[in-house]
């Protein structure tokens, strides 16, 4: 049986943790954010209750990994907590809906600041974006460690214009007033509280893809010591980054500026930098979405991968076998197809407001299957346990199922379309179970 190779170390997977999770949403969603409170204080708590949110969910989730470093991450280890039909739909939703659609949502947003950067006509868009998700999948089928490299030049060089509007905008001589308890809301929300709720769903697909890395488990030299420091360290410098450059946002353009437009950064580049920042940032914004589409592919091809070694889907031969670096290069290509398909069915909110929802209810079971798991083997190995437990779990779950019922009332159709497609999977699911029992 051919084996993945163990070739990913901490850096490579801090980077992975970072280089997934920055992309398009710490520049597209302050605008989302501040219209939604139309209040500064909000805007920066939806931010900081988000991060909150996902670092508590990395925390859990981390001991899962490092109990059960194998690759498949969140497959594997709802298996284990809840059984195979779980597992499945897992895995099947991942599959089919989540990596392609996440894949295609940064490859829009690619795709958008190339035809505005070189003036090219809109009608172009699907073929630009089709080209970067091509070439993506291309260097991912060169080796585990090609593309982590990858992710690895490409985190540092997104951290480039990021820095820099960070240090230049808070030096900024026009201070922005901050309430510590904002009494009120601009926004058309009836209370500040509503207003803060749905600027938190905003929010909380900046700090998506922290999970991913857990996928390549299997592939990193220690897991059991490098992949929870991987998801903590990666998160706090996530949320660092995203609430001080929110400040440089603001220190540099009145709220009122940010709220709905959809060229922040290149906006306040221009004039932080002059008319050339906003090329500047644009190029800069291209690396990250490219790093984060490389990111999600580097994880998305093994999910398959790991559902074929457990005889989960049909033609089980054609998902193991790898090229000559190690790759499963069948399920590359389906993942490519996917996504060039989700491409033309909606455009980036639309994709990551459905991609959003189908994969937090699984995150919310995963959560539960630390409970699970302590109560049912409690001598399990578990070199790393999550902090203050139950207390971290718990915020969770909690902040989970928030979003789930969020995207419930706000989006019912695209939920319920979620919901139809990742039951579907039991139809395959049931075919493969009655073939491997003959």
């Amino acid at each position: 049986m051919e084996n993945l190779r163990k070739e990913i170390g901490f850096f490579g997977a801090f980077s992975t943790v970072v280089g997934v999770v920055i992309g398009s949403g710490v520049f597209f969603k302050a605008a989302v954010i501040y219209k939604t409170t139309g209040n500064v204080s909000l805007g920066l708590l939806a931010w900081i209750l988000a991060g909150i949110i996902s670092i508590c969910a990395g925390l859990t989730t981390a001991e899962l990994a490092a109990a059960i470093p194998e690759t498949g991450g969140m497959i594997v280890w709802v298996e284990k907590a809840y059984g195979k039909t779980i597992s499945y739909l897992l895995g099947w939703a991942q599959a089919v809906i989540y990596y392609p659609a996440s894949i295609a949502a940064a490859a829009a947003i690619f795709s958008t600041q190339f035809l505005n950067l070189f003036g090219v006509d809109k009608k172009y868009s699907i073929l630009v974006g089709a080209c970067a998700a091509t070439t993506v999948t291309g260097l991912n089928l060169l080796g585990s460690k090609a593309s982590g490299h990858i992710q690895t030049i490409a985190t540092v060089c997104k951290l480039i214009p990021i820095i820099a509007i960070i240090v230049f905008g808070l030096l900024q001589p026009n201070p922005t007033t901050i309430e510590l308890f904002p009494s009120s809301s601009s926004s058309t929300s009836s209370t500040p509280l509503a207003a803060l709720g749905a600027a938190m769903l905003a929010a909380m697909y900046g700090y998506d893809g922290w999970s991913n890395v857990g996928t390549i488990a299997g592939e990193m030299k220690n897991p059991k010591k490098d992949l929870p420091r991987a998801i903590l360290y990666g998160l706090l410098v996530i949320t660092a980054i995203y609430l001080l450059i929110n400040v440089a946002y603001l220190l540099t353009m009145p709220m009122e500026q940010i709220a709905g437009n959809g060229n922040v950064p290149n906006d306040v580049a221009t004039k932080l930098f002059g008319p050339n920042g906003g090329k500047i940032i644009t190029i800069g914004i291209m690396i990250s979405v490219y790093g984060t589409m490389n990111g999600f592919t580097m994880t998305a091809i093994r999910v398959p991968y790991a559902m074929a070694m457990k005889d989960q889907i049909p033609f089980k031969n054609f998902w193991i076998k790898l090229n000559r670096f190690s790759i499963p290069y069948f399920s590359a290509l389906v993942t490519l197809v996917l996504t060039i398909a989700m491409m033309f069915t909606g455009e980036f909110d639309t994709l990551t407001d459905f991609l959003l929802f189908t994969i937090w209810i699984f995150f919310i079971a995963t959560f539960f299957a630390v409970f699970v798991l302590r109560k049912r083997e409690p001598d399990m190995p578990r070199p790393y346990k999550v902090p203050f437990y139950p207390i971290v779990p718990w915020i969770s779950i909690i902040g989970g199922a928030y979003i789930v019922l969020a995207a419930i009332i706000t989006q019912f159709i695209l939920a319920i379309s979620g919901v139809i497609i990742t039951l579907l999977g039991l139809v395959f699911y049931t075919e493969t179970h009655k073939k491997f029992k003959k």
